[in-house]
């Protein structure tokens, strides 16, 4: 293994220990706030809002954050924003704090995605960057997501803090020790890297991506389809603490019960790197978003667990390859560094802000109607997919 391939493996081990933490804290922080501060399904779809609204502004901000002062300064500041709001969090007892704690963690955060993956992807082949990317963070979500629960009935809640808050440590040992490390690669590459810290295309461990975009209005479409898509996930992480009580499930099998479609998205990351026949093809663009409405509304409206679980598996193939678009895409438009990443992210924040704030809104005026804010979250999905067609046919009469 060459110095810059270790220096790469040494990236995708902090995406994957990052993706790990952050979910254990941000996918349970809903159950959290149900047991400890007593929050329905209502007050946690606002409080996912929010925290979408916060995720927004900042990572579109710690993109030019990263390209203006250097990644490893941006990831120094994420890691340790993010260590010591999880610290105070665990010191907390009352919602407003938590709540606090919460938004300052998130902002910590959006400093270490976008330059994580303008780290991984930048002057590398787009399709082998993307697949190595997706297949570590939702490998290590997934596996998050289905002990989570487990972790909390052995430890209690306050799990969800120390633990991310280890792991925020660990990684700053690791981003040290990759910036020492980085000289001595430049220099058995005969390579230096830019005042962003941006890393040239011999160290990335590939080959400048040669691929030719061949219909830009893919990358358009992508970038509608991605927000609808963590429209339906944020949705779906606020109310799962319901979902879970609708069908008597303790933290700890909700984990096991309600994680399936994480599985189910990491299987379709495996598939998509390795099977391309996917590029720019809007049949199944499109076909993805279907799925994703469909099995969406099953999963907060289904009557029997069966149903719940096998809805899931639908909505993992969806996410799978809405998810895997929108960053290919972008990558083979080459928009790989830093501020197109918070960029990235930052369409992320408005699908999570967007989708929980619409299905609060929605039991706030139709409290008589327990899945008002389902069907609303729905008919906004719903809206998403007619939208597909409009700028799929836009994009044609731009290449006429």
């Amino acid at each position: 293994m060459t110095a810059a391939q270790r220096f790469r493996a040494g990236c995708y081990t902090l995406e994957g220990l990052n993706s790990f933490a952050v979910v254990i804290y941000f996918n349970y922080l809903y159950f959290y706030f149900r047991d400890w501060y007593g929050f329905d399904n209502q007050h946690n779809l606002e409080l996912a809002a929010f925290i979408g609204l916060v995720y927004t502004i900042s990572s579109w901000q710690a993109g030019k954050f990263a390209a203006r002062f250097g990644y490893f300064t941006a990831l120094k500041c994420g890691y340790a924003i993010m260590a010591v709001a999880l610290l105070a969090g665990a010191q907390m007892h009352s919602a407003g704090w938590a709540i606090a704690t919460a938004c300052v963690t998130n902002v910590g955060m959006c400093l270490i995605w976008p330059t994580l993956e303008a780290l991984v992807s930048e002057g590398a082949v787009a399709a082998n960057a993307v697949g190595l990317y997706n297949i570590t963070w939702a490998g290590t979500n997934a596996l998050a997501y289905f002990i989570g629960g487990t972790l909390i009935e052995k430890f209690g809640y306050r799990c969800i803090f120390y633990l991310p808050f280890a792991l925020m440590l660990l990684q700053l040992e690791i981003v040290y020790a990759l910036q020492k490390r980085r000289p001595k690669v430049a220099a058995a590459e005969h390579s230096g890297e830019d005042r962003g810290g941006r890393m040239p295309p011999a160290m990335a461990g590939g080959t400048p991506a040669a691929t030719p975009v061949r219909d830009k209005s893919f990358q358009q479409l992508a970038w509608v389809a991605n927000p609808f898509a963590y429209i339906a996930i944020n949705t779906l992480l606020a109310v799962m603490p319901g979902v879970a009580a609708k069908f008597h499930l303790s933290p700890m099998v909700a984990g096991f019960a309600c994680s399936l479609w994480c599985f189910v998205r990491l299987g379709m990351f495996v598939t998509l790197w390795c099977w391309t026949a996917w590029h720019y093809r809007f049949a199944g663009l499109v076909a993805a978003f279907a799925l994703l409405v469909l099995s969406f509304a099953t999963i907060l409206m289904a009557p029997f667990l069966w149903l719940l679980i096998v809805a899931q598996v639908g909505f993992g193939l969806a996410i799978g390859l809405i998810y895997y678009s929108s960053l290919f895409y972008a990558m083979d438009a080459h928009d790989s560094n830093s501020e197109h990443g918070g960029i990235h992210e930052a369409a992320i924040g408005v699908g999570n802000c967007l989708g929980p704030a619409v299905g609060a809104a929605s039991l706030q005026f139709l409290p008589q109607m327990p899945n008002s804010g389902a069907a609303a979250v729905t008919i906004l999905l719903l809206f998403g997919f007619g939208g597909m067609f409009v700028v799929r046919r836009m994009g044609k009469k731009s290449k006429v």
